[in-house]
């Protein structure tokens, strides 16, 4: 593999280890927020019950998220030198308020609320978590803002080799990235619900004496996945006609794939391109295509089963249909296989351009010497993360509620026990 190869690999696997947390934690937290807020008004001790348990799954899988992330902050330093030169005083101003909105609020507002059980008042600590809830999209927000950029580069002017901010409006509403925001964001609703329907299923296979605390926990989840699975397929072909003007390539190499793209072919667009911006190979990898049909696939058998699975818990047939509970079990790795493969088509689909039309991807990378080492540094790094994530997400997860760390015991008030065990 050239440095090149090496560098895109690196900034690929800590890009994509992140994302597949980060869909669980912006799934999870509507969720959390809403069974807090029916305990907050209503008091019933089943909804602090289901807080606490779905909270310490999600406090585990935010703490591992924001490791990955960091590292991940130092990939442009590292690495990519070149884009940060070059595009540094556009798309770093996202880059920033996401990190003040999820580094600094989000996590402050998260600790709060961890903190918080027995000790604030419930109209406070219900609305901490729901100020986690919107400073965490707010920052998918931000990052959308600035791949945007990254891949339909808009509101700025570029003088003497450097890419300049003109219009931070233009920027903030670019529609590549608003349309990528509400796909991404009900993505990441469909894998929290489909997580919760999965993990409920798998109590009911065992027989757990919490049957009301999981067919609760059931409802909610396949009533929020259902029309997020929805919005998300949509919103994955609303992007398809955008690309035919912003990015001809990536749409001529879906031809097949989708009926959208018109009259597009790889062969008349690399010409033009070629015509445009000199000879090279301006072709991504054709394998995106192959991504593309596993997100679809996938997007669309989560949709069917989360569908039938709603229909089935309506006319209460779904606690004596075990196959049913059986395939929502297998279902909770789908939606990160359709993410991994929206991803990889959205990132790798832009090739060979860094910034689109404006910085190659060989440009934009740092003079170093070889990858190798770091490279097998952050995949050893980001597999412990993410055995260790697995590991206690399981744990959490088999044990069921019903004893809980998040707070303490529900009712006692003893928040101190939520770091004594979540914190490690």
């Amino acid at each position: 593999m050239t440095d090149e190869t090496l560098a895109r690999l690196q900034f690929a696997t800590t890009a994509g280890f992140h994302w597949l947390f980060v869909m669980l934690t912006l799934g999870l937290a509507p969720l959390i927020a809403v069974m807090h807020t029916r305990h907050a008004l209503g008091g019933a001790p089943l909804m602090e019950r289901m807080t606490r348990f779905w909270g310490q799954i999600y406090v585990v899988n935010y703490v591992l998220g924001i490791v990955t992330g960091l590292v991940m902050e130092f990939q442009f330093g590292l690495a990519w030198s070149g884009l940060a030169e070059y595009a540094g005083n556009v798309f770093g101003a996202p880059l920033a308020l996401e990190t003040i909105v999820a580094f600094f609020a989000e996590s402050t507002f998260l600790g709060m609320w961890i903190f918080g059980w027995g000790k604030l008042p419930k109209a406070v600590h219900v609305t901490l978590i729901w100020l986690v809830t919107l400073t965490a999209y707010a920052s998918a927000y931000w990052i959308m803002v600035a791949n945007g950029f990254l891949q339909h580069p808009v509101g700025h002017e570029v003088r003497g080799g450097v890419a300049y901010l003109t219009d931070f409006g233009a920027m903030l509403t670019n529609p590549n990235a608003i349309n990528a925001l509400v796909h991404a964001a009900t993505a990441a609703l469909m894998t929290g619900g489909v997580f919760v329907a999965g993990v409920s299923s798998y109590h009911f296979l065992k027989r757990t004496a919490e049957r009301e605390f999981f067919r609760t926990s059931l409802r909610l989840g396949l009533f929020v996945a259902t029309p997020a699975a929805f919005v998300a397929l949509y919103y994955g072909f609303v992007q398809i006609p955008t690309l035919v003007d912003t990015q001809p390539m990536k749409a001529a190499t879906l031809r097949g794939h989708v009926d959208d793209v018109g009259s597009l072919r790889v062969e008349d667009v690399q010409a033009q391109l070629a015509q445009r911006f000199g000879a090279g190979d301006y072709r991504p990898p054709a394998w995106i295509a192959t991504a593309f049909d596993v997100m679809q696939g996938v997007g669309y058998l989560i949709f069917l089963l989360v569908v039938v699975a709603l229909v089935l818990l309506y006319r209460d047939w779904y606690l004596r249909f075990r196959p049913a509970a059986y395939l929502m079990l297998v279902a909770v790795p789908l939606p990160f296989a359709a993410a991994l493969g929206g991803w990889l088509l959205r990132e790798v689909g832009r090739q060979p351009w860094a910034v689109y039309g404006e910085l190659t991807t060989a440009a934009a990378r740092s003079p170093v010497g070889s990858m190798t080492a770091s490279l097998v540094l952050f995949c050893g790094v980001f597999l412990a993360l993410t055995v260790a994530d697995l590991a206690l997400i399981t744990r959490y997860a088999r044990r069921g509620p019903a004893d809980t760390d998040l707070g303490g015991s529900p009712g006692d008030g003893q928040a101190e026990r939520a770091t004594a065990s979540l914190a490690l």
